[in-house]
């Protein structure tokens, strides 16, 4: 049994990760069922590792979350040879007199993924989720033949790894992959990323199996290295990946100084359409693993990787009409409906023209041909016109100045590019605001799509997400196609958000301006609740980390508005009332509560870890070094952040004066 797994993991990896197979696949199912009637005789010795649990099915009950070991951030992205001369010249400052090579491979256009790896063997798997929490996705990534069960060669292995990568589908597979829906008469996939996550997150792990994904790793997470040598280079992690069975990003390499990454990205732009899979870039790392240690991360991604964005791929074709839609917070954003044409593997049929601005300086009309491209390979926008093929009797587009959803007089903010309608009671407001509420950028209501959001608003029972928390099942079964099966999910739905909601998610659901994901997490670490948060001025909340005056202003602005307090006052009374966790367990005050707190250096514990305790002592981990930081936390090797501290008077403690102020009562 030993011997024929070992020999299908070789054959799996011949096959599917080298493309060089020894033998048939008649001869490889021989040796797999041989293994299959062994491990049914002798269940017991079946090997957690064992190639057959790549198969089997049965429908998952539901998906669980869990924490990642340290966060998965994503990427700035620059896209041209300025802007990444601009932010490679930050490193360079921040790392005074160090000579700088950089790791390069092709931005990959997937599902990203954790995999764990306990001593070698597969142990778990998450989605990417929100960066802090993914979905546990273990048993569809062992269906995914490029993902090894068991880490190849000889080891010693790292204790414990956490691999990342993207799941993909190949481009040829992907076209077969629809070209087999279509004869099936199924759903046509818009791209390859959608078909491999909508393969993975499926609960019928049978789907993850019958598509072709593959994964490729390009960085490692936490690594406890155990008694393995660890690396101190990035390029040393890509080889190792390899060499335990992994496939990575085709075509990575090793770059000395700006020039040699900008003649590399030129080289894979030329070179884009032949690789087997769809990328949209170039991704650039910092080689020395402790130069990425000291330049850390911003609140939202890392301070040495970057993303260089290729130009969007473009087509041309028809601008039907141009309508106005009406966003949460008011605005007219005029959308492009287009007669549906391909870009860049996906069918667009509505793209952005921006604002009114943007429509005049590019001279956009109705019935023009155009040119379209996927901003950033994702968001469609039209570029411009092909005035060659601009119809005689086309006229100039004028922008209206009244509401198209409720005939309010709009304005535009004096210096402001939008108009907007100020009416709270307009109803295409109304409804985007409760679709935002209960989406999962908010309360992440489960069943509460944007259609039922509509019937609610249309009938008049639903005009603030307070109302959804009074719905009864009378309420709901008055709707056509609502039964009493559905209507008590919908109310198991919004009760469990009720009283599971974090305050994090109920700042993000209330939709204030500027303040996305990023922010309301800052704001609750630093709040208490609500009502601490609506007492807080601007210059206050200027004082957090990445608060600037106009996001302060927008915070204090919400606050002040009389029909957001009284929605207020319903939530409370409604229960919808959450706490920051960390106040309400703490037992008595302590000296980093309130502080801002920054690590660097190598200490003892994992610095994600030393984040996590200062955390749950009130204290607010910081993003980088400035006259508002508290305390500088150095261990071993700090690196420039030390030195700038010490200019700045900036207090430094060492790990054991950190943990002595993290336990004092």
């Amino acid at each position: 049994m030993e011997w024929l797994a070992a020999e299908l993991h070789r054959h799996n990896y011949l096959y599917h990760t080298l493309d060089a197979p020894e033998i048939s696949d008649d001869e490889y199912d021989a040796l797999f069922r041989e293994l299959e009637a062994l491990e049914r005789e002798y269940p017991d010795l079946r090997s957690p590792s064992s190639p057959t649990l790549r198969v089997g099915g049965g429908l998952l009950e539901g998906l669980a979350k869990k924490d990642h070991g340290s966060r998965m951030y994503g990427l700035e992205k620059v896209f041209s040879k300025t802007e990444w001369r601009a932010f490679a010249e930050r490193m360079a400052r921040a790392l005074p007199g160090r000579p700088l090579s950089f790791w390069c491979d092709p931005k990959l256009d997937g599902l990203a993924l954790e995999i764990v790896f306990e001593n070698g063997v597969l142990a778990e798997a998450l989605t990417r989720g929100d960066g802090t929490r993914g979905e546990v996705v273990t048993r569809a990534v062992r269906t995914i033949r490029t993902v090894p069960p068991r880490l190849r060669g000889e080891g010693p292995f790292p204790a414990s790894l956490a691999v990342r990568g993207e799941a993909i589908l190949y481009k040829h597979d992907f076209a077969q992959l629809n070209k087999r829906q279509e004869e099936l008469g199924r759903k046509i996939f818009a791209n390859p990323r959608n078909a491999a996550a909508g393969a993975v997150r499926q609960l019928d792990i049978a789907v993850a199996r019958s598509r072709p994904l593959r994964f490729l790793a390009y960085n490692v997470g936490n690594v406890d290295w155990g008694e393995a040598v660890p690396s101190t280079r990035h390029h040393d992690v890509m080889e190792r990946l390899k060499s335990w069975g992994f496939l990575t990003p085709p075509d990575g390499k090793l770059c000395s100084g700006l020039k040699e990454v900008e003649e590399y990205a030129a080289s894979v732009r030329m070179r884009r359409q032949l690789f087997p899979m769809e990328i949209d870039g170039v991704v650039i790392k910092l080689d020395s693993l402790e130069d990425q240690k000291d330049l850390d991360y911003t609140a939202s991604a890392p301070r040495f990787a970057v993303a260089f964005k290729f130009p969007a791929n473009q087509a041309r074709t028809r601008l039907e009409r141009i309508e106005i839609q009406v966003g949460r917070t008011g605005v007219f954003t005029p959308v492009a409906v287009l007669a549906p044409t391909l870009v860049g593997g996906v069918v667009v049929s509505r793209a952005t023209l921006h604002n009114e601005d943007e429509i005049v300086r590019r001279d956009v009309r109705e019935g023009d041909t155009v040119i379209i491209q996927r901003a950033g390979d994702v968001i469609p926008e039209v570029v411009g016109p092909v005035l060659s093929m601009r119809p005689e009797n086309s006229v100039s587009y004028v922008f209206p100045n009244v509401c198209p959803a409720c005939g309010e007089k709009g304005y535009r903010e004096s210096g402001g590019i939008a108009w907007r309608c100020g009416n709270l009671s307009c109803p295409d407001v109304r409804l985007r605001s409760l679709e935002h509420f209960v989406s999962r950028a908010g309360l992440d209501i489960q069943g509460l799509g944007s259609s039922w959001m509509e019937k609610l608003a249309d009938s008049g029972r639903v005009s603030s997400p307070a109302d959804l928390f009074d719905l009864t099942l009378d309420d709901l079964l008055k709707f056509e196609r609502m039964g009493e099966t559905l209507a008590r999910k919908f109310l198991a739905s919004l009760e469990k958000a009720r009283q599971s909601a974090s305050l994090k998610q109920l700042i993000c659901a209330l939709g204030i301006r500027h303040v996305g994901e990023q922010t309301a997490r800052l704001l609750a670490e630093r709040y208490r609740d609500l009502d601490e948060l609506a007492g807080s001025d601007a210059e206050t909340l200027q004082s957090l980390p990445d608060i600037g005056p106009e996001v302060a202003s927008s915070i204090t602005s919400f606050f002040d508005n009389a029909g957001n307090r009284a929605l207020l006052t319903r939530f409370r009374a409604l229960g919808l009332w959450p706490r920051r966790q960390a106040e309400e367990n703490a037992r008595a005050p302590n000296p980093l509560r309130g502080k801002s707190v920054l690590f660097t250096g190598t200490l003892s514990l994992p610095r994600h870890r030393a984040r996590q305790l200062a955390e749950a002592a009130g204290a607010m981990p910081a993003g980088g070094i400035s006259r508002n930081l508290d305390y500088l936390v150095a261990g071993e090797s700090p690196g420039g952040k030390l030195e700038k501290a010490r200019s700045l008077g900036i207090p430094i403690l060492t790990e054991s004066e950190f943990m002595r102020l993290l336990h004092s009562d």
